[in-house]
């Protein structure tokens, strides 16, 4: 039986980055997901509003202060993240472990924010339906937090190996980055929906 080339694929890279990535494209679903998730907590949110003849139920409006505070660091960390993304593409290894270790910080003052900001909105998980919900969209969020900063943890300690050599870790910081937009993204209308909406 003779062989036959039909196309010669031995140039082709074993990684790709971008949308040229099947990654990309999880983190891209996975990200569309939970957005709608997001979406059905505030839908939720403003439905049971909607029915009660005061909102917040029984309780004074949340404190501005963690959760203003909260919004300030998230979108402060967005320069940095964009940077570890334009080092990732180039390949910067140096730059790229800076900005992992960076963004690892900025993954940390978020949760230790979120621990006051629990107390700040004045009402317990179980008091109301206003409490159950409140909850959950702080919960939620505070789950994609965590979920983002062991996977930039996780990226920073095999950037310092030797596994930093394999260009496609430079694919996955760019995606973790890209999802560390998508935590921030999320965020603007939650805290809206919390803060602002009742004082409205």
């Amino acid at each position: 039986m003779r062989e036959r080339v039909v196309l010669d694929l031995s140039d082709v890279t074993s990684h790709a980055s971008g949308s040229a990535s099947p990654t990309w494209w999880g983190t891209l679903a996975f990200m569309l997901i939970e957005g709608t998730g997001f979406a059905l907590a505030i839908v939720i949110y403003l439905y049971l509003m909607s029915l009660a003849p005061k909102w917040p139920i029984a309780t004074p409006v949340p404190s501005l202060t963690a959760g203003t505070l909260m919004t300030i660091v998230l979108v402060a960390s967005l320069a940095p993240n964009m940077l570890v993304t334009g080092w990732a593409k180039k390949q910067d290894l140096p730059k790229v472990r800076f900005g992992l270790v960076v963004m690892s910080l900025l993954g940390i003052v978020p949760l230790i924010i979120r621990v006051f900001e629990f107390p700040a909105v004045h009402v317990s998980w179980d008091r109301n339906a206003y409490g159950s919900i409140v909850w959950l969209m702080l919960g939620l969020h505070t789950t994609h937090i965590l979920t983002d900063l062991i996977e930039t943890l996780v990226l920073t300690c095999l950037m310092f190996t030797r596994h930093a050599d394999n260009a496609r870790r430079y694919g996955d910081v760019a995606d973790n980055a890209m999802y560390w937009n998508f935590v921030v993204a999320t965020w603007l209308p939650i805290y809206a929906c919390i803060y602002w909406v009742p004082r409205l």
